[in-house]
């Protein structure tokens, strides 16, 4: 049976919980639940700390896990991603007093406070700066002025906690993380693991894409391909009208009403667009 481990708790536990559902593979409905077994999908799921999944998955006691890639990187673990999940994104960059100009350089010698300390390390090693990093849970944004710290490394979203403590960003970002799947570091990839990935691309896919059908004069059809292209081809069908075509294809979520607009300005009518829920590409 594939052990699958997940975060526990917080935004990044709901976000893998609802791609795992879409999926078809059974989650918990008590979040005290820590173990929960699928044996139709012959699965069983460890809700873990996400700080500690790596760290499980690395050392081959689970075959595979959803964390963000900051905590993977943070962890040391014998472990890799094998499959962007599309959610739970974050930035971490630099930050400093706002009363000054910062670089990366200026970071050499100081102290840098951070709730990770690997990812940090790591990055500072590979860019030659050498520096003291200074290790906390929480709170890394007062670090600076309680003395703790000369600059802090950190997730920045909006940058107002930062504004508020008289920080600014710097520098070009630390890393851009999100949640992803992972495995044992060089272990080949099992066929239960393949099905898991080849479930969770079809959501990820589905979740991307919309299905947009349309009519379209059959002189204008290659012009409204051209428009919308597919993911191969759209798939072209003749009406009973043979002076109009229907059309098919998937065209990405987020660029569907500019498409709309160029179809209709092209001169196709009966625009329609359909949610996907599941796919195999």
């Amino acid at each position: 049976m594939l052990r699958i481990a997940v975060p526990n708790k917080g935004s990044l536990s709901e976000a893998a919980a609802e791609v795992l559902r879409e999926a078809g593979y059974r989650q918990r409905t008590d979040s005290r639940d820590l173990v929960l077994a699928d044996p139709e999908n012959g699965v069983e799921f460890y809700y873990l700390r996400p700080r500690d999944i790596a760290v499980y998955v690395g050392s081959g006691e689970l075959e595979a896990g959803i964390t963000g890639r900051d905590l993977l990187i943070d962890s040391g673990a014998a472990a890799e991603e094998i499959l962007e999940l599309g959610f739970g994104g974050s930035t971490f960059r630099f930050a400093g007093n706002s009363g000054r100009e910062w670089s990366l350089a200026d970071v050499n010698g100081k102290r840098v406070a951070t709730a990770y300390p690997g990812l940090v390390e790591d990055y500072l090693a590979k860019a030659g700066v050498k520096a003291t990093v200074v290790r906390l849970d929480g709170a890394v944004e007062s670090s600076v002025r309680l003395g703790v710290a000369d600059v802090i490394a950190d997730v920045v979203s909006t940058g107002n906690t930062l504004r508020q403590a008289g920080l600014a960003t710097f520098g070009e970002p630390i890393l851009t993380s999100e949640a992803v799947l992972i495995q044992r570091k060089d272990a080949a990839i099992a066929p239960e693991v393949e099905i898991l990935v080849r479930r969770l691309q079809g959501v990820i896919i589905a979740r991307r894409y919309v299905l947009l059908d349309y009519d379209v004069p059959t002189a204008l059809v290659e012009k409204a391909c051209a428009i919308t292209p597919g993911l191969e081809s759209p798939t072209i069908s003749p009406l009973q009208n043979k002076e109009w075509m229907a059309v098919r294809a998937m065209v990405p979520k987020k660029e569907t009403n500019q498409v709309m607009d160029a179809l209709w300005a092209l001169g196709a009518r009966g625009i329609l667009v359909t949610d996907i829920h599941a796919c195999r590409l």
